[in-house]
């Protein structure tokens, strides 16, 4: 296990060619999306030079998923990022990204612990439909990263009908995240 807390290191080579040192074989951007989603981190340096491309590398990732159409992050968000490197604020909105998506990591963690937990809402009818679209809307929120679910949760219950809590939640989730937006556009500005 102390293994999985040291960084995965990869090397890139002249050829371009990306070498997992642990496992001695080479590597794509796919496969260390993967390392990444099952939450190990991961290295990756030039081979001759030395230098770290660990960013140059995430950033190409995730270029390419929202160039499949796989979009997390709004074309405001982006907007405000490349307008956050020409203004006072670079400075400030590293900080700023990695405590918000700190808060959500461990938000999701406490809510998880929650939805594990004996809750004496279980004997409700509906309860464990409404704890099954609640776990599929955080999977489909975190790309499947948030691990293995315990509880009632089927397919068959997921399918059912939103319920009006689900929309309220949604809505929630929608105008929370329109605050988070503002907040880091008035700190590009």
């Amino acid at each position: 296990m102390a293994e999985d807390k040291k960084p995965l290191l990869i090397k890139r080579y002249a050829s371009r060619r990306l070498y997992n040192t642990e496992t001695s074989d080479y590597v794509t951007l796919e496969d260390i999306a993967s390392f990444i989603r099952s939450g190990r981190e991961v290295q990756i340096v030039d081979l001759k030079s030395g230098d770290d491309l660990t960013r140059q590398y995430l950033l190409q990732i995730i270029a390419e998923h929202e160039s499949r159409g796989e979009s997390v992050l709004p074309t405001n968000v982006l907007n405000d990022l490349v307008r956050s490197y020409t203004t006072q604020a670079t400075s400030a909105v590293p900080q700023f990204l990695a405590a918000s998506f700190e808060m959500f990591r461990e938000s999701q963690s406490k809510w998880m612990e929650n939805m594990n937990k004996a809750n004496p809402m279980s004997g409700v009818p509906g309860f464990e439909a409404l704890q099954a679209q609640q776990e599929a809307f955080l999977k489909a929120m975190t790309g499947g990263m948030s691990g293995n679910w315990s509880g009632p949760a089927s397919d068959e219950a997921s399918a059912e009908a939103e319920t009006p809590s689900e929309s309220d939640d949604l809505d929630a989730i929608k105008t929370q995240l329109a605050e988070l937006q503002k907040k880091l556009s008035k700190l590009g500005k």
